[in-house]
């Protein structure tokens, strides 16, 4: 139980409160917990095409308060329409599968996460995208335009900040490639950062490792258009198409 190799066990979970000497009235509140952490998420559903290594991204998304995100190739999973996330998805990459089923079953999955934009303790949304991520052709014309429409449907979302980093303000310490930083609501729960990679991903914990990526994501929001500017950067845009 203590290495998270098996689920706790309510019966132990008691006897262990007591062998600590914890109280009864703290004891239930544990017992609680534990109770919460043995029931399924509702990503369990979609095990048949969710990787190990990234179920855990979707665990930590769905309980962070403030996600922030760089992503300089393609719109993020969270704002994507259905239809661009099929287009992305269909592609597929070295060692994926491109079945139709699959495919259908992974943009399920990623419909389904944006519903924690919607709730009513949704996290903050805030995510740095490079032009080049808006301007990248996926799919044709039609779905391109809905996407943008999307994109500025979102970015008025009083949780949802969004920035595009223009083409016009040059090279920027973050073009390493994209990353995640959840943060959540509990102080002992520590910032965590999510690097993927072309077969997995790593999750970085370690605090100077955390603070050089925040102070990364501090630097090129200075850098990147601003929310307002933004909007006005996807209207023209729209229009182009």
């Amino acid at each position: 139980m203590e290495t998270a190799e098996v689920a706790l066990k309510i019966p132990y979970v008691r006897l262990l409160l007591e062998a600590y000497g914890v109280a009864d009235c703290d004891a239930d509140a544990f017992v609680t917990l534990a109770e919460g952490a043995n029931r399924p998420g509702w990503w369990q559903r979609f095990r048949d095409v969710l990787p190990d290594w990234f179920s855990l991204h979707v665990s930590l998304e769905s309980s962070a308060r403030v996600i922030r995100a760089y992503e300089p190739q393609v719109v993020p999973g969270l704002l994507q329409t259905e239809e661009y996330a099929g287009h992305i998805l269909r592609r597929g990459s070295a060692g994926r599968t491109t079945d139709g089923g699959e495919v259908e079953r992974h943009v399920a999955l990623r419909m389904e996460r944006q519903h924690l934009l919607t709730r009513a303790d949704a996290p903050r949304l805030w995510v740095l995208l490079e032009e080049t991520a808006l301007r990248r052709p996926v799919g044709p014309p039609q779905v391109v335009r809905a996407q943008v429409d999307r994109l500025l449907e979102e970015a008025e979302r009083p949780n949802v900040t969004l920035q595009i980093t223009e083409f016009s303000s040059g090279f920027h310490p973050g073009t390493h490639g994209p990353f995640v930083l959840f943060r959540f609501g509990l102080p002992e729960l520590p910032d965590t950062v999510y690097v993927e990679y072309l077969t997995g991903a790593v999750y970085l914990d370690e605090r100077t490792e955390v603070a050089s990526h925040l102070e990364l994501l501090d630097h090129m929001s200075a850098q990147a258009a601003t929310a307002r500017r933004t909007k006005e950067i996807l209207r023209d845009f729209r229009e182009e198409l």
